[in-house]
């Protein structure tokens, strides 16, 4: 695994991350790649996720924290200097097989720092049974893209305030809140943050890839797309019946519907689920025109298995949730 290293290194937003990790693609064919990056005080939310219900977007402005939405499925991370935000790279469409490699390279690499790392079974990597790095998937242009935050220290206040998780998040957790799931690798370690990232980058590559200030302004011209304020704050489609719930193994599914007499017209699904396919063309498209009852959804979604496009959300699931 090569490292992706910029010809300076110097402070960017983070939408130039995400957009350098598209411009990476092109040299995963030949080797997969992985680099680390840091942002100012910034919160990012998942491609399926509403603004307004997952960021809190008043205490954000007044504390300069910026707000940006990512392609990758997952929930709402908050972002700091204090915390190394992780990309892999691989070539090749299969995103579960590519997050396997990606989390044991990750757990290994903190294992052989003496912690006690395991990774769960949704997104999450544990230190000692608590959370200390989050991760979401998408694929693109044949390449699988993972990344994560990897908690060395934050500033909790920030990171409390600033995300707003949905009270269904936080009873399926069983905890009063999200900071009770959480700890950070300074309280495990005795070396400092600049000193890990050494570490890190010598345990899991072999190689460095310099990007030259061309590539960089192409970079840049990719990034743009994140900066658009359609993608940034996405539409809310008309809906008349709305259904949600937080399913084990998935995570939170909400399903919008516009209903003209019981037909189905309009179809949003928002939540912090991963995505592992074409949510538009294999799903979406399918229940337009349909009849709102049971045997007409199971119909309408024969031809598909949901499982392979929104990871762990079979048809019986997802026509429960709409029939509800």
């Amino acid at each position: 695994m090569k490292y992706l290293q910029l010809s300076v290194e110097t402070e960017h937003i983070l939408p130039f991350y995400l957009a350098m990790e598209e411009y990476a693609t092109r040299y995963a064919g030949r080797d997969d790649v992985f680099f680390m990056w840091q942002v100012s005080p910034t919160v990012i939310f998942g491609r399926n996720q509403l603004i307004d219900k997952e960021v809190n977007l008043d205490y954000c402005e007044r504390n300069g924290i910026a707000v940006y939405r990512r392609k990758s499925g997952g929930g709402c991370v908050f972002a700091d200097k204090s915390n190394i935000m992780l990309s892999y790279i691989t070539c090749g469409d299969n995103v579960e097989a590519a997050y396997s490699r990606y989390t044991t390279a990750v757990v290994s690499m903190l294992r052989s720092l003496g912690l006690d790392a395991t990774a769960n079974g949704r997104n999450d990597i544990l230190v000692g049974g608590l959370k200390v790095s989050g991760n979401a998937f998408y694929r693109t242009s044949g390449c699988s893209i993972v990344h994560g935050t990897m908690l060395y220290d934050t500033d909790m206040t920030h990171m409390m305030s600033a995300i707003t998780p949905s009270t269904l998040k936080l009873e399926s957790k069983g905890v009063e809140s999200v900071r009770s799931r959480i700890t950070t690798l300074n309280r495990h370690l005795d070396i400092g943050i600049e000193q890990f990232k050494v570490v890190a980058r010598a345990r899991l590559t072999d190689g460095t890839i310099e990007l030259s200030g061309g590539e960089e302004a192409e970079i840049e011209r990719i990034m743009q797309g994140y900066l658009a304020p359609e993608f940034i704050y996405g539409h809310n489609p008309r809906c008349n019946k709305r259904c949600g719930a937080r399913i084990d193994g998935v995570g939170e599914v909400n399903v919008h519907l516009e209903l003209n007499h019981n037909v189905i017209r309009r179809v949003n699904l928002v939540g912090d689920f991963f995505v592992t396919g074409d949510v538009d063309r294999d799903i979406v498209a399918r229940l337009i025109g349909v009849n709102c009852t049971r045997d007409a959804l199971m119909e309408a979604l024969s031809g598909v298995d949901c499982a392979t496009v929104i990871r762990n959300l079979t048809n019986e699931k997802i026509i429960n949730l709409i029939i509800q």
